[in-house]
């Protein structure tokens, strides 16, 4: 009898334990079961980042539905017009046409950008410890510089009487003596190419830290195998490289498009759109209708309709992304 109870107690005990431990309030794996604590102290962060997100996003909204002009901004007595204002839009022929130039704006830094970042990824990995820490070290420093603070230097870079740009052009003797004193940003061609210059030197230093970050994850014997079967440089990242990073280079991809797509305050500190409209994109655009007029509910519905191109493309991105990967596997 007494070797039966002993042999009881314990597989009494057992039975116990895991249910103090795994089903108990108490238990390590049920410390929070029931209770209200980690939604309470994740909601201050929650309801912040739904009111800095959410809000000004519905308020633009209805003000697009609205007549929301200087008046309305005073006495608050907005009229619900409907789509009216959106029809005004579309039916604008300068509208589509800075579409169009937003759309070239965008596939022009986009490319660059990602071409000129990948190329320092890889310079990056294969140069020696030294040079590949100033490298580094020079990205990260560009990467720091405010954006008002770079678009203000390129403004003097390129300035017509004191910019280094025309000094140093003049200076060479090779019959470009015409660029003496020459306003860079009075000509539309030649302001917008500043205006992507700029924007591809902001972005390159993110992307090729990015894009060199997941070169070094690559296994050092995929390129000693794909040597030894004889293949070069371009056919390595072509088939071994580009298809291990290719998920952190789409990524870095739709990064890119989500910030060319919005780039304002580059344009707006350095031309305000202009000369003329050669460097109006929709961001811009919709400010300056709000401004200029006090048409508050067009620049309104033009930021609205910025939103869903932008999100168009990245849902035509990420749906051909998903497709590709569902054909791998």
């Amino acid at each position: 009898m007494s070797t039966v109870r002993e042999r009881s107690v314990p597989r009494e005990a057992a039975r116990r334990r895991p249910a103090t431990l795994a089903g108990s309030p108490r238990g390590p794996g049920g410390a929070g079961r029931g209770t209200p604590w980690p939604y309470l102290l994740i909601a201050p962060a929650v309801l912040g980042m739904l009111y800095l997100l959410l809000y000004p996003l519905g308020r633009a909204l209805l003000i697009s539905v609205q007549d929301f002009r200087l008046r309305q901004l005073i006495l608050g007595d907005a009229e619900f017009v409907g789509l009216r204002n959106y029809r005004t839009l579309l039916g604008d022929p300068e509208f589509w046409e800075v579409v169009r130039r937003t759309f070239v704006f965008m596939a022009v830094c986009v490319v660059a950008i990602m071409v000129l970042s990948t190329l320092v990824a890889l310079m990056t990995e294969r140069v020696g410890r030294v040079a590949r820490t100033v490298v580094l070290s020079s990205l990260v420093l560009v990467w720091a510089v405010p954006v008002v603070a770079a678009t203000t230097v390129f403004q003097w870079l390129f300035h017509s009487e004191f910019g280094i740009v025309n000094e140093t052009l003049t200076g060479l003797g090779l019959g470009l003596d015409s660029y003496e004193g020459y306003t860079w940003f009075a000509h539309g061609g030649t302001a917008f190419a500043i205006v992507v210059v700029l924007i591809v030197w902001q972005s390159v230093p993110f992307a090729a830290i990015t894009l060199y970050s997941a070169l070094v994850t690559v296994p050092a014997e995929l390129y000693e195998s794909a040597r030894m079967d004889g293949a070069g440089g371009t056919r390595v990242f072509r088939s071994v490289t580009f298809p291990l990073i290719r998920p952190i280079f789409m990524l870095v991809l739709s990064l890119e498009v989500i910030w060319t797509f919005k780039a304002f305050v580059q344009i707006w500190v350095m031309t305000r759109g202009g000369p003329g409209e050669a460097t109006t994109i929709l961001p811009v655009y919709a400010v300056q209708t709000a401004l200029s007029g006090q048409r508050y509910d067009l620049g309104s519905a033009a930021s609205m309709l910025t939103v869903l191109l932008m999100s168009g493309v990245l849902v035509l991105y990420f749906r051909q992304l998903f497709r590709q990967e569902g054909e791998q596997l």
